[in-house]
């Protein structure tokens, strides 16, 4: 037995589907006591955008810790925060013409998500907050009363309140607009709906099964919001810095959310960190009424800033995430159509892609082949039925490959299907290849 089963307790997950331990990381890899290496497709959870151990991030840790930087300052003023702010002003929010306060919560994204919740219904004087199928906002109580998953909403322990569902973009196949439902419902009066103060909701749902809101939905349910005065909240804990191609996982559809709510990958070195954005006239709080004795994490402004500097001074990064999102789903297709019998699907947006293997049982058996052949990646979905893609998004070209090599193998081996992939061919030397000096960690 060891210590981990001795002491830990048993609501450890991730432990099980990986169990070994592990003691070094660089990039896009983990290695294990053992020695063995693992690409990394899981990035903690979405939270490792720029790899393990940056390089260029450690640099700049270092050189504040060692310099006496302040470690733990509550909501003080330090330089590390205001040198994060105009950072983050200046190369993320203004090029995008947002206009946003930042406040700083509990380190996680459910506080977040909680913070969100709150100032919404103060601001409006509204309880009710409208959610989404499948959505996922975390686990503390108030998120979780807007979380679809029945198996972290039965574990609360007390009847969830203050949230009304309503079907996501395809949830009623394809061709049926649910915004349309969501303005009959809200114009109904006798519909049993009360008028929310929010709407929350992820452009893609990552815990529910890469599930990828289009343009036109995410257009349309903020005109919802606009004619019924209600307060339209994104939540880009998972989908946000880069994942999709963009920064903000909202970008491309043109839409301005008034509150969005900002964790996982924010702080680059996989420092604990959260954010919540809020449009000016909305910060009404008084002062201490959300707080939190780890709120603002001056280690993570640090290598925040760092990760803002240098790959969103320009589009370079970007393009490339997409560049490496469309060979991404070119692979995710070719293994959908060679295996599954014509039922496995892929879905997602950027880098943040996955497989539909319709079934969880057989999803947990590829997954676990793949880690045997080392490679860690992890399902998601109602049942568990999504191979989910969550590589760092620094990757390697060569590194890619090798990981969705695996993963087809995988595929392949648990399908135990005869089907031929298709001819592979070097996807790479068809695109328009982005110099690795563009991206480099240099400082």
């Amino acid at each position: 037995m060891t210590i981990f089963d001795e002491v830990e307790s048993a609501v450890q997950s991730y432990a099980r589907s990986f169990p070994c331990i592990f003691n070094r990381a660089k990039n896009e890899f983990l290695y294990d006591e053992a020695g063995n290496e693992y690409l990394d497709f899981l990035a903690g959870a979405g939270t490792l955008n720029y790899g393990h151990n940056n390089d260029l991030f450690k640099a700049r840790l270092l050189e504040y810790v060692m310099a006496d930087g302040i470690t733990h300052g509550l909501d003080l003023h330090t330089k590390a925060k205001g040198e994060f702010l105009e950072s983050f002003n200046e190369r993320i929010l203004k090029p995008r013409g947002l206009d946003f306060v930042m406040q700083f919560t509990g380190p996680t994204g459910t506080n977040a998500v909680e913070a969100a919740l709150k100032l919404a219904r103060n601001v409006t004087g509204r309880e009710n907050v409208i959610s989404f199928t499948n959505g996922f906002h975390g686990v503390s109580l108030g998120a979780l009363a807007t979380t679809g998953n029945s198996h972290h909403r039965g574990a609360a322990g007390v009847s969830l309140s203050g949230s009304s569902r309503m079907p996501y973009d395809g949830y009623l196949g394809d061709g049926v607009d649910t915004t349309a439902y969501l303005d009959k419902v809200l114009g109904d009066s006798s519909s049993g709906i009360d008028l929310p103060a929010a709407v929350i909701v992820e452009t893609v749902q990552g815990e529910g099964g890469i599930n990828a809101a289009s343009t036109e939905w995410l257009q349309q349910l903020e005109s919802v919001c606009r004619k019924y005065d209600v307060l339209l909240i994104v939540d880009d804990v998972q989908a946000g810095c880069g994942r999709t191609g963009t920064f903000f996982s909202f970008e491309e559809s043109g839409i301005k959310p008034d509150i969005v709510t900002m964790s996982k990958s924010l702080g680059g070195y996989g420092l604990p960190f959260a954010m919540v954005l809020i449009k000016p006239e909305l910060d009404q709080w008084k002062p201490g009424e959300h707080n939190g004795t780890f709120r603002g994490n001056n280690f993570a402004f640090i290598t925040a800033k760092a990760a803002i500097d240098e790959y969103w001074a320009d589009d370079r990064f970007a393009k490339d995430i997409k560049r490496k999102g469309e060979y991404i789903e070119q692979r995710l297709d070719e293994m959908a159509a060679a295996y599954g019998d014509g039922n496995f699907s892929t879905r997602g947006r950027g880098m943040f892609r996955g497989i539909n293997c319709v079934d969880g049982e057989l999803a947990a058996k590829i997954t676990h082949k793949a880690f045997t052949n080392g490679l860690m990646i992890e399902t998601s979905g109602a049942d568990d039925q999504v191979v989910k893609i969550l590589c760092p998004l620094i990757i390697t070209d060569a590194n890619l490959k090798k990981g969705l090599d695996i993963l087809a193998a995988a595929i392949r081996d648990i399908c135990a299907k005869e089907a031929e992939m298709p001819e592979e061919t070097d996807y790479f030397d068809n695109v328009q290849h982005v110099e690795p000096e563009l991206i480099s960690l240099a400082s």
